[in-house]
């Protein structure tokens, strides 16, 4: 049995995968959908929930809880068109009793089942924020086989949220409350209550001409994904977050406390150099190339690169930054257990580069970042999610450089999976340099 983190994939094979929902408690519903290139839908016939059973002749179908089993959703990936990208499984709440939400589902878990293969189990993170629905597991195209991953990401605003990421049109009581099938369903002859959500924040349907487009994806060792982006849209935030559940009960007695890191490089400051950011270096790299900005460069600081080791600034639980004014990055907070930080971006026409690290503090002992399950999840608040995961089990290593977020390519921002740790016992912070390299054990010691 292959046991999933949340962020963690697999490999599956092409056909007949069996997902399987389980759950103590209030009762949750399953149903599927099937996403295009695009990030959206293409369609009402790519849903799948009990009351439409079937898409693409029976490559994705529902089939209801019984003596068999739970709900269940069935998959022939070889059978999907190639206009499919990937099928999300996604668990409700009642849509008629609003009051039900995750908080009071115990023991969520999705089970894959395929022939001739260990199952694949993802147990699902309790979910406490009175999230009403949630995308489960995503089954996606890589390259020409096919891959399983475990999401987790809940709404609050329940069905209607997750139809306003996927391009499901929800302004006609869609997705949550008018059906009573615990799944966004097509519009009614005669509307009742319209979802409470605005107008501008239900995206149109997907559009070829459309210059941005959505992704999900949990990048592999090494990979990058880029999301595009409006660099001038009032309002927009990049979130980044740092997730871990502690791993076992053993670890998270020895002590879990990870502390969020963001150093950064503004866009007045920033080169593209020869070098490929993201790169690790030695510390003696001297970063050489084109600034981003006509008369930018090393001579252009910001108040916190300049007071800063390598000329990146950093944002962290001692200096939580601001979204008003430079660095336009903030830290939510500092959370001493096992959960989550975040931090969020503003202004990405104001940013260069920015690497997202993780500290373990002494106190926690020896121990991998894998073996606390950490990994950062990155989204745009517009439907796209790069989840960045750990593969190596590096244990005495204080620090892990994790991605970094590069925001010098113009139509958007691209996530590079770095995984650079620090060298065993070293307490050194890594250094970002202005050309978005990074040398680790490079910067400055500082003891929370």
């Amino acid at each position: 049995m292959t046991i999933l983190t949340k962020g963690a994939n697999a490999p599956v094979g092409g056909t007949g995968i069996t997902a399987e929902l389980r759950s103590v408690g209030d009762p949750v519903d399953l149903s599927a959908l099937l996403i295009g290139a695009d990030g959206n839908v293409r369609s009402d016939a790519d849903m799948v929930f009990f009351n439409q059973p079937t898409a693409e002749a029976g490559a994705v179908t529902h089939v209801a809880a019984g003596a068999g089993g739970g709900e269940r959703i069935v998959v022939e990936p070889s059978a999907l068109p190639a206009s499919v990208e990937s099928v999300l499984l996604v668990g409700s709440c009642d849509p008629d009793d609003t009051s039900r939400t995750f908080s009071g589902v115990k023991e969520l878990s999705v089970h894959a089942l395929e022939d001739g293969r260990e199952p694949v189990v993802f147990e699902v993170p309790p979910m406490t924020d009175g999230e009403r629905a949630a995308v489960l597991l995503q089954i996606y195209r890589r390259g020409t086989g096919w891959k399983i991953r475990a999401v987790g990401q809940g709404y609050a605003d329940g069905l209607a949220g997750v139809a306003t990421d996927f391009g499901i049109d929800v302004a006609d009581d869609t997705a949550e409350g008018g059906t009573g099938t615990g799944a966004p369903a097509a519009p009614a002859a005669t509307p009742s209550a319209p979802v409470p959500a605005p107008a501008a924040a239900v995206p149109p349907a997907a559009s070829a001409a459309s210059p941005f487009t959505k992704v999900t994806i949990s990048l592999e060792k090494g990979e990058q994904a880029s999301i595009s982006l409006n660099k001038q849209e009032p309002g927009l935030e990049i979130v980044a977050a740092l997730e871990w559940d502690g791993g076992s009960d053993s670890r998270r007695e020895k002590g879990a406390d990870l502390d969020f890191y963001a150093l950064f490089v503004p866009a007045s400051k920033a080169l593209r150099g020869p070098v490929a950011a993201g790169t690790i270096v030695k510390a003696a790299h001297k970063p050489e190339g084109t600034a981003l900005r006509p008369g930018g460069g090393p001579a252009v600081l910001s108040k916190r690169a300049a007071k800063a080791k390598g000329g990146a600034g950093v944002v962290y639980y001692r200096d939580l930054g601001s979204l008003t004014q430079d660095p336009y990055i903030v830290l939510d907070g500092d959370s001493r257990v096992p959960g989550r930080e975040a931090i969020r971006i503003v202004r990405p026409d104001e940013q260069g580069y920015v690497l997202l690290c993780a500290y373990s503090a002494v106190e926690n002992g020896v121990g991998s970042f894998q073996s606390f399950g950490a990994h950062v999840v990155v989204s745009d608040g517009r439907g796209s999610t790069v989840t960045v995961p750990l593969f190596e089990d590096a244990s005495t290593r204080y620090w892990v450089a994790i991605a970094l977020v590069d925001f010098t390519e113009p139509a958007g921002a691209a996530i590079r999976h770095v995984e650079a740790y620090s060298g065993p016992g070293s307490e050194a912070r890594p250094l970002l340099h202005i050309d978005g390299t990074i040398a680790m054990d490079a910067g400055p010691v500082e003891f929370k």
